[in-house]
Formats: structure tokens, C-alpha cells, sequence
């Protein structure tokens, strides 16, 4: 886009999706002359390699994350949180316009049931709890570690949780048993699982995107009910790209300004 012998401007990306990163790894082709900057949350122990430099942590909020935007002289905030990730778009919009730079999202496109799935949409974890009712199910959560406590309010449950990383020690579940894999999964292997562990409720989370779609089609198949946690609603007004490939060709326009 900017071919001289001086950087262009800099670019940060708040990332922590598979798309942030794919969108990193564009961006070193399509944007050369730009300095680019990847920033994580932390939350996740060991996460993956970058194809970009990498910082970690929080900002200290709006004002803070304002602050770094103009010492670091960035020219363009790209949103490639997790879509379940509240907070940080809501505190990013706010620190970009004070800072007066322009910000697009990168936001997967969500989840839809296939004709004839078993759904059962709600609104939040706790609502999701509710929906498994009084009667003893084998639930199945691939839903990550930092959402399992939700689950503490209906001991009576079995629970298999599938995650990145470990499992706090203290979590307060007497049926609970814990897998450690990091996806993608193919549909045999999904279905496998779910016949091995005799799942006859899967609960997870409207992320969206094509790497863990799997399950859920895989639940379709063996007649499993899904109760789906939609995504949080945010009061956010900003240019929002369900794809990296659709997102490139937009940058000049950003850029320029």
C-alpha cells in the first residue's frame, strides 16, 4: 500500500482468535510498510505463536488504552477479540475515538441451526444452567475453563469439559471430568466422543466460524439437544467484517485516513 522506506504507520490488532491471526499474517503481505502490533488478553497460559510482535495484558481501561494508541502512534485499531469478549471492543471504540483513529472489527458470522437441530438459544451461562432442568443429564461443554463455575449450580449434572488449558483445582463439581485438546475436530471424531461419554446435552457457546462447527453437527446427528449461548450484544457502531478476505481489500480506505 505504502512502499518507502519509512514505516507507513502502525497497526494494532486486538486478537485472540484464530482470525486475528490469519489477519496478521495478511497483513504482513498486504500492509509491508506498516508496523504491526498483536495484543492478547493473557488470559489463555500458553497461547499460540504470532506471526507479528506480541504484547499482553490489559491497557488500564479506556483512558489507558487511549494513552497507548498516541505514544505508539497507531493509525489503525482493528477489533479480533472473541466474540464473546464484552469489555474490551466496547473500551476499544471508546479509547479509539478519543484518540481520534479510525477502528474496524474482524467478527466471525455466527452460528445457525441446521433444519431440524434440536436448539435451545439463551442468553447467558446462568440461563444455560437452567435450561439442563432438575433430572440428571451427561452433559457435554466445550465451552473453555473460565466458564465451568457457571455450571457449580447444578451439581447433580455429569459434566465433561473440554478445554485448552487445565481446570482450576477448586472447581466445585463432583461429576466433572476434564479433556484437554485444542481443535480443530472432524465431524467422526466429535461424533466418537459424544457416543463414548454418552452426552445427552451439549452446551456451548454461538463463537461461529467453520474450525469448531463440527460438534454441532455432530449433535444433529445423534439427536442431542444443544442449549446455544448467544453472543452478548454490544452498543458498539463500527465497520465489521465477518471474514479476513473480505476485510483486506477494505484496509486502503481505513488507512487513509
Amino acid at each position: 500500500m505504502c512502499h518507502s522506506n519509512r514505516p507507513a504507520g502502525h497497526i494494532l490488532i486486538l486478537g485472540g482468535t484464530t482470525e486475528a491471526k490469519r489477519l496478521a499474517q495478511q497483513l504482513t503481505v498486504h500492509a509491508p510498510d506498516y508496523r504491526l502490533t498483536m495484543s492478547l488478553a493473557g488470559r489463555t497460559r500458553s497461547p499460540l505463536r504470532q506471526p507479528i510482535p506480541t504484547r499482553t495484558g490489559g491497557f488500564g481501561g479506556v483512558e489507558g488504552l487511549a494513552r497507548w494508541l498516541v505514544e505508539h502512534q497507531v493509525s489503525l485499531l482493528i477489533i479480533a477479540t472473541h466474540p464473546f469478549a464484552a469489555q474490551m471492543p466496547i473500551n476499544a471504540v471508546a479509547a479509539a475515538r478519543q484518540a481520534s483513529i479510525p477502528t474496524i472489527r474482524l467478527l466471525r458470522s455466527a452460528w445457525l441451526p441446521e433444519p431440524g437441530a434440536d436448539w435451545h438459544r439463551c442468553d447467558s451461562l446462568s440461563q444455560a444452567v437452567q435450561r439442563l432442568g432438575e433430572a440428571p443429564q451427561r452433559v457435554f461443554l466445550p465451552i473453555g475453563r473460565q466458564s465451568v463455575a457457571s455450571f457449580a449450580a447444578a451439581p447433580q449434572h455429569t459434566y465433561l469439559v473440554r478445554s485448552i488449558e487445565p481446570l482450576d483445582d477448586d472447581m466445585a463439581l463432583p461429576h466433572l471430568h476434564s479433556l484437554l485438546a485444542r481443535g480443530p475436530f472432524s465431524l467422526y471424531e466429535e461424533e466418537a466422543l459424544m457416543t463414548h461419554w454418552d452426552i445427552t446435552r451439549m452446551v456451548c457457546k454461538n463463537s461461529g466460524g467453520q474450525a469448531m462447527a463440527a460438534k454441532l453437527q455432530a449433535a444433529h446427528a445423534l439427536g442431542i439437544p444443544v442449549i446455544m449461548v448467544e453472543r452478548p450484544r454490544l452498543p458498539i457502531n463500527v465497520s465489521t467484517f465477518e471474514s479476513v478476505a473480505s476485510l483486506i481489500p477494505a484496509l486502503p480506505h481505513f488507512l487513509a485516513h
